[in-house]
């Protein structure tokens, strides 16, 4: 250990070891608090974890799709796990970035890559439907933005989620509780 910290004059090593240790603590804490773990499941609850979404998984919950899909069938590329992590993780930076500085708008909506993903869902999940009974064939979310097809969403304005145009739109939402980080142990000192 000497001589890898043999570059590092003395005085610094304690100093360095106290700010690595609260780096790591504070950053070990942060990622428990905030249930980042939670992330990694299917769980469509763990959308609640932000308070912001207690109407968007209450109009879920209520819709024909809760039966069928979770959160990420819809939200999240499911053409291979690499993919799947990466945008759940750039999605997921994005979304604490935006509720750590309270800058989340009242109505929120997907950003343009979000658009893209919940359609290639849509058609992955409904291709028979497109293709076989109602022949009206497959666009992609770039024929859309050329003005050259319909967003699925263009027609079925209600699916899964209803119309909310804003938090306060939904004041009685059920949705589950974020489970408590304190520790029971904890709970039981107080």
């Amino acid at each position: 250990m000497r001589k890898i910290l043999s570059f590092i004059p003395n005085q610094f090593i304690i100093p360095l070891f106290i700010l690595g240790g609260l780096v790591a603590g504070v950053g070990g804490y942060t990622v428990y608090m905030s249930r980042a773990y939670s992330y990694l499941s299917n769980d469509p609850a763990v959308c609640v974890n932000c308070h912001i979404m207690a109407p968007y998984y209450a109009s879920w919950n209520h819709s024909s799709h809760a039966i069928w899909a979770t959160c990420n069938d819809c939200h999240v590329p499911q053409n291979n796990i690499v993919s799947t992590y990466m945008f759940k993780a750039e999605d997921g930076l994005y979304h604490a970035a935006v509720f750590t500085v309270n800058g989340e708008p009242e109505v929120i909506r997907p950003r343009d890559g979000s658009y893209a993903v919940i359609m290639e869902n849509c058609i992955r999940c409904h291709t028979q439907l497109n293709t076989e009974f109602v022949k009206t064939g497959m666009a992609t979310y770039a024929d859309v933005k050329a003005g050259e097809a319909k967003a699925c969403w263009d027609c079925h304005t209600q699916v899964p989620h209803t119309n909310i145009s804003n938090v306060a739109s939904a004041p009685g939402a059920i949705a589950p509780l974020p489970a408590s980080p304190v520790p029971q142990w904890l709970k039981e000192l107080m």
